[in-house]
């Protein structure tokens, strides 16, 4: 499966690390993330190495959808440091984290990310491109 459940996500990283488009995750955690981390350790201190690194993986060769890819990317940076800070000490039960986590996911996206897709028409290509599909089936069945 290309994503785990990340409807029950309770965390940005919970969601972009381990449940959303795993496939992608993968490719960019050791394409973009663990070398450039690599890279800057010996230059940065370990936070700012680690932090640099999850912001280069959310950047995006065209810039329609950045701007949700930084903030998500900003978003797991600030979760990381402040899970670091408060440790075990201050933590929310699941039941609020994940409507927390996939209602922020969700406006964001509406926000962001799908006015892009809908003003280059990418959602009726998608569509036209099912139809289509499922139309070179039908003889078939």
């Amino acid at each position: 499966m290309p994503s785990d459940e990340p409807y029950l996500s309770t965390s940005f990283q919970d969601f972009w690390g381990r449940r959303w488009n795993l496939t992608v995750t993968n490719a960019l955690r050791h394409t973009v993330h663990k070398p450039l981390k690599s890279f800057l350790e010996p230059h940065l201190q370990a936070t700012w190495a680690t932090a640099a690194a999850v912001m280069a993986a959310f950047l995006m060769p065209t810039w329609e959808v950045t701007g949700f890819f930084v903030l998500q990317g900003a978003c797991v940076v600030v979760e990381v440091a402040a899970k670091a800070a408060v440790g075990e000490r201050w933590r929310l039960s699941k039941a609020v984290l994940t409507p927390l986590t996939v209602g922020f996911m969700a406006a964001t996206a509406m926000w962001l990310f799908f006015p892009q897709l809908i003003r280059n028409e990418a959602d009726a290509r998608a569509i036209k491109e099912c139809k289509a599909f499922v139309e070179g089936l039908r003889p078939k069945f």
